[in-house]
C-alpha cells in the first residue's frame, strides 16, 4: 500500500477535556473514528497521540496506536512526526481528526483519490451549506476556483481561500471537512514553514499553504458533514447519532 492514513488524537482540549475517550454507546469517541477510517480500506491507519491513555484504547481494539510529543503544536505536525516514528515508506498520507466518530467512507476515498491522481500538493472536501450556518464562525467557508462549474456531480477545482467569514459574498457557500490528503514531500514542506499571517489572523493552518503558493485541491460531495465533536452538546449529539443508527439497523 503506498498510503498512510494518520488519526491525531490529544488528550487535552480547551472545551471538552477528554472528549477523545468519552463513551459513545460503550466504545470510546476515538475507537468509533478508527472503525470508520478503517472501512475507508484506503491504506493502512495508525492513531497519533500523545498519551497512554488513548494508545491503550486504540490497541485493546486492535489498532496501531504512535505516541507523540504532546507539545507539538498542531494537528499536522502530529501526523507528520507519527508518520517519522512509525518508519515505515508511503507515498500519499491522510490526515482525519480523530473527533470525527461516524467520518463516511466516501470522504476518506474522494480526498485519497484527489491526492494520487491529480497535480495538487493537498487535497481536501467540502460539502454545500444548504442553510444560515454560513454565518457561524465555527463553519470554514473555502473560496474555490472551479475546473467546470458546468457540472455538478464532479465538482473539483482549487482553493483560493479559507475564511471563518461569509465568502464568497453572495454565495454559494460551501463548508470545509477538515480531512486532508498529502503527498508525503508536501507534508514535510508544510510543517516545515513558519506560521503566515493570514494563518493567525483567521487561526486556519491551511491558510500557511496558501501563502507560501502550495496547491489546495478540493472537491465538493453532496454529503452532510460529519460530526465533529467540539463541544458537550456536539458529544450528546454524537451519542444520539449512534443511538438511532443502531435502532434502524436492528
Amino acid at each position: 500500500m503506498d498510503t498512510l492514513i494518520v488519526v491525531p488524537a490529544r488528550i487535552a482540549s480547551t472545551r471538552l477535556p477528554n472528549k477523545i475517550i468519552a463513551d459513545i454507546g460503550g466504545k470510546p469517541l476515538i475507537v468509533h473514528t478508527w472503525e470508520s477510517v478503517m472501512s475507508a480500506k484506503v491504506g493502512d491507519v495508525i492513531v497519533a497521540c500523545d498519551s497512554k491513555e488513548i494508545a491503550e484504547k486504540i490497541e485493546k481494539a486492535g489498532g496501531t496506536a504512535i505516541i507523540t510529543d504532546p507539545n507539538i503544536p498542531s494537528g499536522s505536525d502530529r501526523v507528520f512526526s507519527a508518520y517519522k516514528i512509525f518508519g515505515k515508506p508511503y507515498k500519499f498520507i491522510i490526515n482525519v481528526q480523530g473527533d470525527m466518530p461516524f467520518v463516511e467512507s466516501q470522504i476518506i476515498q474522494e480526498t485519497a483519490y484527489l491526492i494520487k491522481y491529480r497535480k495538487f500538493d493537498i487535497t481536501t472536501i467540502a460539502s454545500e451549506v444548504k442553510d444560515d450556518t454560513y454565518s457561524h464562525t465555527q463553519v470554514v467557508k473555502p473560496v474555490i476556483a472551479f475546473e467546470n462549474t458546468q457540472d455538478k456531480n464532479n465538482q473539483i477545482g482549487r482553493a483560493l481561500y479559507f475564511s471563518r467569514s461569509p465568502v464568497p459574498f453572495g454565495g454559494p457557500y460551501y463548508k470545509h471537512i477538515g480531512i486532508y490528503g498529502f503527498r508525503v514531500e508536501s507534508l514535510e514542506k508544510f510543517v516545515s514553514l513558519p506560521q503566515g499571517n493570514l494563518e493567525k489572523i483567521e487561526k486556519l493552518e491551511q491558510l500557511r499553504a496558501l501563502e507560501n503558493n502550495m496547491t489546495i485541491g478540493i472537491k465538493i460531495l453532496d454529503l452532510d458533514s460529519p460530526i465533529s465533536v467540539d463541544t458537550f452538546d456536539d458529544l450528546q449529539n454524537a451519542r444520539e447519532y449512534y443511538s438511532m443508527n443502531n435502532i434502524f439497523q436492528k
